[in-house]
């Protein structure tokens, strides 16, 4: 009987590098103060308790975000995963305002807070040594599996786990938080903290 010759071992996958936004928070100004009170009454999935918070919480459908409106007619649009969901999404409430009686007028300036992103740096981590070696980072694994990494001189924090997943926020935009995971991994990989399986 003919032995059976091994496949030869298949290429090993290059690590995968990746963000995947997950959340876009912007602000807008309606240039218009809003009777926050007459749109709760009127507005469907609007709640408002001023004793509780000063802002009147919508929920919108479609596209699914949700918003914080003030009486100074600023809003802020949360849960949409790009920039083109959360203007749709400050469209949507300024047409809702609208078909109450209320002109706003121009259309509002929507301007990007934070962003939101999930990803993998493409290797293991060993958070225990990233804690000794980095400054800014807290770590508690008894409390939270992930470490909290926060850079010098950005305004991004990433949350690390040892599977190399990774959490970014602070971003200003989603090209920004493509550039912040691969200047994170070539950190990781010059401490040597960075284990490419």
């Amino acid at each position: 009987m003919a032995k059976k010759e091994k496949s030869p071992k298949a290429k090993a996958k290059k690590p995968e590098v990746y963000t995947k936004t997950e959340n876009v928070v912007v602000s807008a100004s309606l240039n218009r103060e809003l009777p926050l009170e007459r749109l709760a009454a009127r507005l469907e999935n609007a709640d408002y308790n001023p004793e509780t918070f000063p802002g009147l919480i919508l929920k919108i459908e479609s596209p699914k975000a949700n918003a914080l409106l003030f009486s100074s007619g600023k809003v802020i649009c949360t849960g949409a995963r790009n920039l083109k969901e959360a203007k749709a999404a400050i469209a949507v409430i300024v047409k809702k305002i609208e078909g109450i009686g209320l002109k706003v007028g121009k259309v509002p300036d929507v301007e990007i807070q934070n962003v939101v992103a999930s990803g993998s740096v493409g290797g293991k981590l060993n958070l225990n040594e990233i804690i000794m070696k980095f400054e800014n980072t807290e770590y508690d694994p008894e409390q939270f599996p992930g470490l909290v990494y926060k850079p010098a001189n950005t305004h991004i924090t990433f949350l690390l786990f040892g599977t190399g997943k990774v959490v970014i926020t602070g971003a200003k935009s989603e090209k920004e938080t493509k550039e912040v995971i691969w200047a994170l991994r070539e950190e990781l990989l010059n401490a040597g903290e960075l284990r490419e399986e």
